[in-house]
């Protein structure tokens, strides 16, 4: 079973070295998703957040934690706009 496990030719190495490589690639991209969140916000919305407030947000609810977080802040956001004015002589349906 050990005669497996063994590294022995330059193929086995470059097996080996892509299979890290992957792992690698795999983690900087799990690591990457809050910043890539930040970045999307401010560009779509111009709301600023933290990376660790998403993670953070993540960490206590999933993936609705962080939902509930960014609908709570586009309603802040409109909400500093003030109230939106209803035309006069709009029916209700």
């Amino acid at each position: 079973m050990s005669g497996a496990f063994d590294l022995l030719t330059q193929a086995d190495w470059a097996i080996w070295g892509g299979a890290v490589l992957l792992l690698f690639l795999l983690i900087v991209s799990f690591r990457s998703r809050s910043y890539v969140f930040c970045q999307y916000l401010k560009t779509m919305t111009g709301i600023a957040l933290r990376p660790t407030e998403v993670r953070r947000a993540f960490k206590t609810g999933g993936r609705e934690g962080v939902r509930e977080m960014f609908l709570d802040l586009i309603i802040r956001e409109d909400l500093k706009d003030g109230p939106v004015a209803i035309p006069e002589g709009v029916s209700k349906q």
